[in-house]
Parts: structure tokens; sequence; C-alpha cells
């Protein structure tokens, strides 16, 4: 009711007391001072700044747009990674010999890697860092969203053609075909790297 008056006033000592709000301290006296948690005091600075409140804002959204930069690429990770058990698995249980030492298995996974860099790009991992030597990471942190799920999907197929026993040169035309198709699909037009005798 005293809040309509002219005469009435509030301190923050007289707000705390009477809501008994916690996360807001006033010390009274000459050197006597008002202190609240960042919440509180945001928005108290927000009501007497208009340009702290668009400060604010401003920054909000800046750090939201980092956010999702970072969101994306891990979603880009996330998804190169969603087969790739599956895809190794059927590496080791059909590709790679008994017997044989970690750096002779890694030969073989790096070779079937391959595959399907070349079927979706068109290139090695290898010919891509000499083409490319001053970015960091490989050829699949540079894919966009649609690359990556394309390459997901063919990790599980490139599985299953290896579980029947199809020789690696048949698989690699079969998944460039996919990634044509799936492309295509993806993006509304034409896409992809064809493999023939002309373009190995």
């Amino acid at each position: 009711m005293a809040a309509g008056l002219n005469a009435f006033t509030l301190s923050p000592t007289r707000w705390i007391e009477a809501t008994r709000a916690i996360g807001i301290v006033s010390q009274p006296g000459r050197y006597g001072s008002t202190y609240a948690c960042s919440d509180i005091a945001f928005e108290f600075a927000s009501w007497i700044s208009v340009e702290f409140r668009l400060y604010l804002v401003k920054e909000f959204q800046r750090l939201k747009a980092e956010e999702q930069k970072q969101i994306g690429w891990s979603a880009k990770r996330e998804l190169a990674k969603i087969n790739y058990h599956i895809h190794t698995d059927a590496i080791k249980q059909h590709l790679i010999p008994t017997e044989v030492t970690p750096a002779q298995a890694s030969i073989i996974y790096a070779e079937e890697a391959d595959v399907l860099n070349v079927a979706m790009f068109g290139v090695t991992a290898r010919q891509w860092r000499e083409a490319n030597p001053t970015l960091k990471g490989n050829i699949r942190d540079y894919a966009t969203i649609n690359e990556l799920i394309c390459l997901s999907n063919m990790e599980n197929i490139n599985a299953v053609l290896i579980d029947e026993g199809m020789a690696q040169g048949e698989r690699l035309i079969k998944l460039n075909q996919v990634a044509i198709q799936q492309m295509r699909v993806l993006e509304g037009g034409r896409t992809g790297t064809l493999l023939t005798d002309d373009n190995p």
C-alpha cells in the first residue's frame, strides 16, 4: 500500500528484511555497500542502464552462437563414429589374419578407412594431408554434416559387404555409387566423384 506514495522509498536493507531475500547483502555506514549475486546485480544494472542491458543481450547471443558451433562440431564427430565399431569389427573378423602384429593390423584398418575416403571424397587420407599441409586434423574434420551422415551409412554398408566376402576393389565401386546416390538425396542435386577407368 505504501509503494504508491511519493514519499515511499525502498532501501536494500528494507527490501531484505521485508522479503527475507537471499543473494543480496547490504552493509550500512560510511563505507558500507550492497552486494548481490550476479543474476540480481545484472538485473539492477539492466534497469539502470539501457546500454548495459544491450551489452548483456548481445553477449548472450554471441555465447549461444559459439555454443552452437561447438555442438555442431561435436555432432559431426559423433556422426562419424556411429558405425565405427561395426566397421572395425567386420575388418577384424574377415580381413585381418590371425597372428599379426598390431602394426600390421593398423595398416589394414587404415586401408579400409581409405576405401571410404576415396569412395566419398575421391582421395586418400595421405593425399588430403599432402594437399592441405596447413590444416589441422583430417579430411573428416572438414566434412559437412551431409557428408558425415553418408560416411556413417557407408561404414555400415562396407561392414556388410566385408561379411559377404566382396573384394576391396568391388566394394570401392559399390560404396562410391552409394555415396553419389545418398549425397544426391541429401543435397538435392548431382554430386560425388564417380570412379571410372579414366578417373581412378
